[in-house]
């Protein structure tokens, strides 16, 4: 096992490497085929009883551990957590990420059913929170990433090295993350692993049409737009024709109201874009991540990449300390 870090030893796993909750996305068929199945995205499930049967499903598609990401997001009509939570508990999943708005309502229910609980956070300061509400690790999630992406705009670069500094418990990275070389370089910043959504997309058995895939082959690091800042909502998504439709009137609205966008950057056109492959039809988020992504593996070909990449990274970096006797000077 080439790999001995804390996410490995407290997952069972033998890559750091995770898939981040995606909505839409993370359905048991993916979750099922990546090196941890995580995870099914409970929100992606109309009601706690489909979670329920999501995640039996995955459960019968794999003997690898999984877990449930949930995710609590400003709404004027917010989703059961409670029920979802409960599902998760019942069903005996031991795995969860965390995410969004004050995520006490999940974790303490959470945490007194002994599940490890990964908390996805922008900000150090969010983290420092999550550690007092008893997260087991957390998830520093970088401006680079795809979705909510905070309103800090602090680089994975910075935000790594200062959870390095001032977290007391252990970190994945997440965000701008597609391959062996940025496993090694966040191991090298500090983190225990990192997790992955955009790159997952793109992916065989990512549950989203081939259409939305060839688009993530396509596009530049440049191809994102970021929505909904106005509102202290910022999202990045796809620079597709609707998102900048949405970031138009955003921009240019004399009233500041969000309905006047809420059509635009409705999730059920995501959804639809992701089923019938119209990458133009409706929004759909991606990190920066996309310029880096050039191919359609199966999971299992891209993790055993990944892999290969990250330990031929350390070894070239270890190479590069040439005089061994150097330490007994300092």
């Amino acid at each position: 096992m080439p790999f001995n870090t804390a996410l490995t030893r407290a997952l069972g796993i033998q890559i750091p490497v995770v898939q981040g909750g995606m909505h839409w996305v993370g359905y048991a068929e993916l979750a099922a085929a990546t090196n941890i199945a995580l995870h099914v995205t409970a929100l992606t499930q109309p009601t706690p009883d489909d979670l329920r049967k999501e995640i039996r499903k995955c459960r019968s598609l794999t003997n690898k551990p999984f877990g449930v990401n949930i995710t609590l997001l400003p709404s004027l009509m917010p989703p059961d957590y409670g029920a979802y939570v409960q599902a998760i508990i019942d069903e005996g999943v031991k795995i969860v990420e965390t995410a969004g708005n004050n995520p006490g309502l999940v974790i303490k229910p959470l945490k007194e059913a002994n599940i490890i609980v990964i908390h996805k956070c922008t900000t150090i300061r969010h983290a420092k929170n999550a550690v007092k509400l008893g997260a087991d690790f957390l998830s520093i999630d970088g401006f680079e990433c795809g979705g909510h992406v905070g309103e800090d705009d602090l680089t994975n670069f910075i935000l790594l090295s200062r959870a390095r500094q001032a977290l007391g418990v252990p970190f994945i990275a997440s965000g701008g993350f597609a391959d062996g070389h940025g496993l090694a370089a966040a191991l090298a910043l500090g983190a225990e692993g990192i997790n992955m959504g955009t790159r997952f997309m793109c992916t065989v058995e990512a549950p989203i049409h081939i259409k939305v895939k060839e688009a993530i082959v396509a596009a530049q690091e440049t191809d994102t737009a970021l929505v909904m800042r106005r509102w202290k909502n910022t999202t990045r998504l796809y620079a597709n024709k609707v998102a900048k439709e949405a970031l138009k009137v955003e921009t240019e609205s004399t009233t500041g109201k969000f309905e006047e966008i809420a059509p635009l950057v409705s999730g059920k056109r995501g959804q639809q874009v992701f089923i019938q492959g119209d990458v133009d039809s409706g929004v759909w988020t991606a990190g920066q991540v996309i310029g880096l992504i050039h191919d359609i593996p199966t999971c299992a070909d891209l993790l055993v990449r990944i892999e290969r990449e990250a330990l031929a990274s350390m070894k070239r970096t270890g190479s590069m300390w040439v005089d061994e006797s150097y330490t007994s000077r300092l």
